[in-house]
């Protein structure tokens, strides 16, 4: 190829380089005549290749008269300082209309060492501004918002964390970079990777959606619900869009929701005891109303309740119990007034510990051990996993162990279901011991 033809060849180049950047572009000789004008400078100002290059600086046609020789000679200082150069000119557009614009000039060396000239990149200060916003809000976010912020790349993988959820996931923000998310969370994998396909596939969602999850930390497993909002990442380069991932904003509402989940739980039980005593009042025999009283305490609650009260013929120093109730009946016939019969409890059972601290006792079946096996043991339905044992007490005595018990899909009992169990024994305690009181011709008034 002659020489001719390869100048040629890098000047073609050298425009379809120019005329494809996104920032407006001109460069000046050292005489500051105008030698490149590319497309976008075009778009923005109005003038085309052809009417710019070659005028000498802006002055009669880009810029007004009375700014032409002060934005010349900042133009052209570029050249005898180091490094980049930044200023804001209002130029005019072929219209006549004014564009603000900032601009980054440097200065061009021969091959002599000698300035030659300057290049000029420029853009409208409002987007100007709009990408340095634009990026300030990024840093901010990836510093230390308020909320947690996780990018997350179209394999489902942390790209970029920010300390807040690098705080929520209780890790160091390079230690959760790349790793599946079945790494960081116990459960609520299913679902939070469910709500990133889906914006993946179909755009983010319109409002926030509230998400249980189940952290690995240092300290151990922590359950806790996050807020969180999502937003597809789409590149601003490619002329269709092309998801890079998501955008995923979250906050921990846990302490909240809880609270409303147990103020919803705390006026749901006052209604069960409201309405078993209203039940309780239409039975004729206080034995009977017992048993409605479990049936109630069971919604939401438990699988299972066990009635089990002194045996009054016992010894004084020992302590028999016998199962009068279940609720649901565990024996075909098995009631409050048939079926009774001697619960055989090994010393140490729960019941006996609810007898004698006077107070409630909670066990759930050892880890790695049979559950059937656990709960057959100590005579409780084979689905047993967590029981809740408490102790029957009327006018200071003590008539037996009311027992709740749940299956291996509900949490363990907690302090406050100790309390609402305890709060049904007290008026299942008062009904045992209504029926074991002899009954006199005066005890009663006719029915309506």
């Amino acid at each position: 190829m002659s020489a001719s033809g390869r100048s040629e060849t890098t000047d073609d180049l050298l425009a379809a380089l120019l005329d494809g950047m996104d920032a407006a572009l001109c460069a000046f000789d050292s005489d500051g005549v105008i030698t490149h004008w590319n497309r976008e400078a075009e778009r923005i100002l109005g003038w085309t290749a052809a009417e710019a290059v070659g005028r000498k600086g802006f002055a009669g046609w880009a810029v007004r008269a009375a700014d032409a020789q002060d934005v010349e000679e900042r133009l052209m200082a570029a050249q005898d300082v180091p490094g980049r150069q930044v200023h804001e000119f209002a130029l005019l557009t072929k219209e006549g209309g004014r564009v603000l614009v900032r601009t980054q000039s440097a200065g061009v060396p021969g091959a002599d060492g000698k300035p030659a000239g300057v290049y000029c990149a420029f853009s409208e200060v409002h987007a100007q501004i709009d990408l340095e916003r634009s990026i300030a809000l990024s840093e901010a976010l990836m510093d230390d918002a308020s909320w947690g912020v996780v990018l997350v790349d179209v394999d489902l993988r942390p790209a970029v964390v920010n300390a807040h959820a690098a705080r929520a996931f209780g890790s160091g923000r390079t230690a959760l970079l790349g790793r599946p998310l079945g790494e960081l969370l116990v459960q609520g994998v299913e679902e939070l990777e469910g709500a990133l396909q889906h914006v993946l596939a179909d755009g983010s969602p319109p409002v926030p959606v509230e998400l249980w999850v189940s952290v690995r930390t240092p300290e151990g497993v922590r359950r806790r619900c996050w807020r969180s909002g999502f937003l597809r990442l789409g590149s601003p380069l490619a002329e269709e869009p092309v998801p890079l991932g998501v955008g995923w904003l979250f906050q921990d509402i846990t302490e909240a929701r809880q609270t409303a989940l147990d103020t919803a739980q705390l006026r749901f039980r006052a209604g069960q005891l409201h309405r078993s005593g209203r039940a309780a009042a239409e039975c004729e025999d206080p034995a009977e109303a017992a048993a409605v009283r479990l049936d109630f305490a069971l919604a939401g609650f438990a699988e299972h309740a066990l009635l089990d009260v002194l045996e009054q013929s016992a010894a004084p120093d020992r302590q028999r119990l016998v199962r009068v109730a279940a609720s649901p009946p565990m024996l075909p016939g098995a009631g409050p007034a048939a079926g009774a019969s001697q619960a055989r409890y090994e010393p140490g059972h729960p019941a006996l510990q609810a007898l004698d601290r006077i107070g409630s006792v909670r066990t759930s079946a050892p880890r790695g051990e049979a559950a059937a096996g656990w709960a057959r043991e100590r005579q409780w339905p084979q689905d047993a996993a967590h029981v809740l044992c408490t102790v029957l007490r009327s006018r200071g005595r003590t008539l037996g162990a009311l027992t709740f018990v749940r299956g291996a899909s509900r949490a363990a009992f907690e302090q406050a279901d100790a309390a609402y169990a305890e709060e049904v024994a007290a008026r299942v305690a008062a009904d045992l011991d209504l029926a074991a009181r002899p009954r006199t011709p005066g005890d009663g008034l006719p029915r309506s």
